[in-house]
């Protein structure tokens, strides 16, 4: 099985794509499958998001590219910044996850929220979109320098479980 460790800043060749969702790009173990059917491994520091964008070098040299996948959101727009700002506000009071975007707000689906935002007088839009919250201001992980580093010790015999796994 392909496992990826090593995140790269550039590559001259795409060997493959990886599409997770959010949730998925935040795990710091995960097995899953490439757009080509193929199953990997993936290995990451944990507490390290993957990027749409991001790539990751493989065990055999392969550079795997990360796309985001498109997943339940609401979009929330508002007709001043001001308004917006409140929103922005009362979101993080709740310490929820915001992709932030030129006069717009990008959270998960979520109807609880919904109905607050609603009753800050957002216009929220129901859409399939690909979810990129801020990192926060203490997320770290910024590197500088080393073109590729491994993000995680590689373990030599872990299991990587998934649901429906029966138990050795």
């Amino acid at each position: 099985m392909l496992t990826l460790t090593t995140k790269l800043t550039h590559a001259e060749k795409i060997d493959g794509e990886l599409i997770l969702p959010y949730e998925q790009r935040e795990k710091s173990r995960l097995r899953a499958v490439l757009r080509s059917g193929e199953e990997v491994a993936l290995f990451t520091v944990r507490g390290s998001v993957l990027r749409h964008g991001d790539l990751m070098r493989g065990n055999d040299g392969r550079v795997i590219r990360i796309e985001a996948a498109a997943e339940a959101t609401y979009r929330v727009e508002c007709t001043s910044p001001h308004q917006l700002l409140r929103c922005a506000f009362h979101l993080g009071n709740r310490h929820t996850q915001a992709q932030l975007g030129d006069g717009f707000l990008r959270i998960r689906k979520d109807p609880v929220l919904k109905e607050m935002l609603q009753g800050l007088d957002a216009t929220i839009t129901e859409e399939a979109a690909a979810f990129e919250p801020e990192a926060g201001a203490y997320g770290g992980g910024h590197r500088h320098g080393d073109e590729a580093h491994p993000l995680a010790p590689i373990p030599l015999r872990q299991r990587i479980h998934r649901p429906g796994d029966k138990p050795d």
